[in-house]
């Protein structure tokens, strides 16, 4: 009996010291009503891992990030984004559409999430199409393939760190010319 206590005290503190992700979602979004200023103060994770894949065509390729490899005789570039991942909001360029950038160094380096309705309004990979078994992403301005493995990653957010957030917000009325 005392082994059970211990493994429930334990089990109850590890509990409490875990992280409060929780998916992003439609709901979430608009109950909050973030501004783009808001969301780009939010930070993002990835839920799943992500794998970009491009096949570079012809003799030469320049490689400025990510990693070629040599597959079936093709070269390759894998961007890999491992689940856990930090993200931040870099724009928003049509409703419901939220670009998240997981990588330094450019704003254009950014994947595309929105609202699905199959799971419950999470913000998830989109794609331009997807087919079978891969879809198309843009991704620092190149096309890359990503499995249809990813396309249920989705957008994670801390919502205590959210919460502890104060955000002192006033809209001005405006200021006229006094009569005389």
């Amino acid at each position: 009996m005392t082994r059970f206590f211990y493994f429930f005290a334990l089990l109850v503190c590890l509990s409490s010291c875990a992280s409060s992700f929780t998916p992003f979602t439609e709901d979430l979004y608009r109950k909050a009503g973030w501004t783009e200023s808001e969301l780009s103060r939010i930070q993002f994770w990835l839920s799943e891992d992500i794998v970009l894949r491009r096949v570079f065509t012809g003799n030469t390729s320049e490689i400025r990030h990510g990693e070629i490899k040599v597959i079936d005789g093709r070269k390759v570039e894998e961007v890999i984004l491992p689940k856990g991942t930090p993200g931040v909001f870099v724009k928003s360029p049509a409703s419901n559409r939220l670009a998240i950038s997981f990588e330094n160094g450019s704003d254009q380096r950014f994947l595309m999430f929105g609202p699905n309705p199959k799971v419950d309004n999470r913000y998830v990979l989109l794609a331009k199409d997807w087919e079978r078994d891969w879809g198309q992403v843009t991704y620092d301005g190149k096309l890359y393939r990503v499995s249809s493995r990813s396309a249920y990653a989705s957008l994670l957010v801390d919502l205590r760190k959210i919460d502890r957030t104060i955000i002192d917000t006033r809209t001005a009325s405006g200021r006229k010319v006094g009569r005389p």
